[in-house]
């Protein structure tokens, strides 16, 4: 059967009032640009379509384009979505209650599709479980406007055990892209950054009888397409929209129009890339890496993590030891930041979006380094809702929850905050006007009573001090040199902390611009073999 090719004011067009439609990409990458234009503009000049809910899996904008095209009061009645951190314009929506907004873990939607496609009622995880997403704490509610709504999350009891029930979400369209349609409809996704989780999403389309539109960069011959290249056979897709511009409406990525190392085509030479400069970013990446073991697999969150720990991994020379994982399902090479998230060049692998988050769920990573915005004296830590501010959880909650340690990435305070590292020792400039140290987060993203009870390694590093996670609660373990206890620490937070009786004062090679000796200091380590034990 032939797959009809639209124009993307065509496919604008079967969207109706009231459909439930699905969007697939992150940050980006996956964006069909020119059907999500076609429909803002249709509801510009006509008002129509209107009172859509919008399901999306991961956050999928760069500040600018994206969903963002969705975010127009009346468009869009309902969003169901992990992260808008890079969406200013849904942020801005659902803090004024112009819509009504789900935060789902990242990782359980990518699930949920599947589930959906199966033909079940949906899925139950334990990823969730005393986080804001809990129904017996907010349910996943992000505003005023929809905690008037009945739960969209049940808790549950089974086999005697905890669960969390995500329930399936009837699809009337999903959008998708690809590089690739032959005259069948065969897609190909070649040249995308991520392989991200565009086949599930489309069975679960066709399990609810959905239209699938896609967007492609090329028309091909039939034939043309090995079958193996093939993400979604042409029997499964509606409709597709050849894009006019893709220097602008199909971008590989925000950063790049396209670049063939960033789908893994061709792999660059080795560079010698100048190190960070020592800023406060990177000063708190560095303390966080001494927690890296040889031969030990991380996840890089957004923010911090991904922006500084991978560049400090290669400054220091040990890039072979450890293995860097992006939960978009990148693994190894150079990783991209900022609006770029999730994608990166000479990867020695690249896996869909679903099954990495399997891997997170199930096996867990040895270390993920989150950013973080607040903790309090349980422990607890919020990274979703801040203030005015309503990023979302992305991955954060699939992630953290199953990891094996988690090391969280923060300055100590926000706002304002300016550091010096002089003669190995750090001074405070200007301190931030924001206190992150509170007497209760503002909202449970991660668990600190939960993670105590199951024995998680847990670290909460700053630029001027680390806590460690025991089961007292957060104990203060480790101040910077040049910095003054009661002054610069004790008096920055909102609660006296625990405070180790022996508190220690970190190396001050942390704090000078040359690479610090990380390798070095895996060389003494003791290196596992292949039982188990160490050698």
């Amino acid at each position: 059967m032939k797959t009809t090719f639209i124009s993307a004011q065509e496919a604008a067009r079967l969207i109706k009032d009231g459909d439930t439609v699905c969007t697939v990409g992150m940050t980006l990458i996956g964006a069909a640009e020119s059907i999500l234009k076609a429909i803002e503009a249709r509801f510009l000049a006509q008002n129509t379509p209107r009172g859509l809910t919008l399901v999306h899996a991961a956050g999928q904008s760069d500040r600018q384009r994206g969903n963002q095209h969705f975010a127009h009061p009346g468009l869009v009645t309902r969003i169901i979505g992990s992260h808008w951190g890079l969406a200013p314009r849904w942020m801005a929506m659902i803090n004024n209650d112009d819509v009504e907004a789900w935060c789902l873990p990242q990782g359980q939607m990518v699930h949920l599709y599947s589930a959906m496609a199966a033909g079940l009622p949906g899925r139950l995880s334990q990823v969730g479980l005393g986080t804001f997403v809990d129904p017996r704490i907010e349910g996943g509610r992000m505003n005023r406007r929809t905690r008037e709504q009945p739960n969209r999350v049940e808790h549950h009891t089974f086999r005697g055990e905890e669960f969390l029930f995500y329930p399936a979400i009837p699809l009337d369209v999903v959008i998708v892209r690809g590089t690739h349609a032959d005259e069948d409809g065969n897609l190909s996704t070649d040249e995308e950054a991520m392989k991200l989780e565009v086949l599930p999403a489309v069975l679960a389309a066709k399990r609810y009888g959905a239209k699938v539109l896609a967007q492609v960069k090329y028309r091909v011959a039939r034939g043309s397409l090995h079958p193996k290249s093939v993400t979604v056979p042409g029997t499964l897709i509606d409709a597709i929209v050849v894009c006019d511009e893709p220097e602008t409406d199909h971008r590989q990525t925000s950063g790049w129009a396209f670049d063939p190392s960033l789908c893994g085509d061709i792999r660059l030479p080795a560079s010698e890339s100048a190190p960070l400069p020592l800023s406060l970013r990177k000063l708190i990446g560095r303390i966080a890496c001494r927690y890296l073991t040889p031969g030990c697999v991380i996840n890089l969150g957004t923010g911090i993590p991904n922006d500084v720990i991978g560049a400090i991994i290669h400054e220091e020379g040990v890039g072979d030891d450890v293995t860097i994982t992006v939960e978009s399902g990148i693994y190894g090479g150079l990783q991209a930041g900022g609006t770029d998230f999730g994608i990166g060049r000479n990867l020695t692998a690249m896996i869909s979006h679903q099954d990495q988050m399997l891997y997170y769920n199930g096996a867990g990573v040895d270390i993920t380094y989150m950013g973080a915005g607040e903790m309090d004296p349980q422990g607890h830590v919020n990274a979703t809702r801040l203030g005015a501010s309503c990023p979302g959880a992305g991955g954060f909650i699939d992630i953290t929850q199953n990891a094996r340690h988690v090391v969280f990435c923060s300055s100590f305070t926000a706002k304002g905050l300016e550091i010096a590292c002089e003669n190995g020792a750090l001074r405070i400039v200007q301190e931030g006007e924001v206190c992150k140290f509170v007497n209760a987060v503002d909202q449970i993203s991660y668990n600190g009573e939960l993670a105590r009870k199951k024995g998680q390694t847990m670290h909460y590093v700053t630029e001027r001090a680390v806590f460690e996670l025991r089961p007292e609660g957060p104990v203060l373990v480790e101040i910077a040199p040049g910095i003054d206890l009661e002054r610069d620490v004790l008096a920055q937070m909102a609660f006296r902390p625990l405070i180790d009786p022996k508190l220690t004062v970190m190396e001050r090679a942390l704090f000078d611009e040359p690479p610090y000796g990380l390798a070095a200091a895996f060389s003494r380590q003791p290196q596992p073999d292949l039982q188990g034990t160490e050698k």
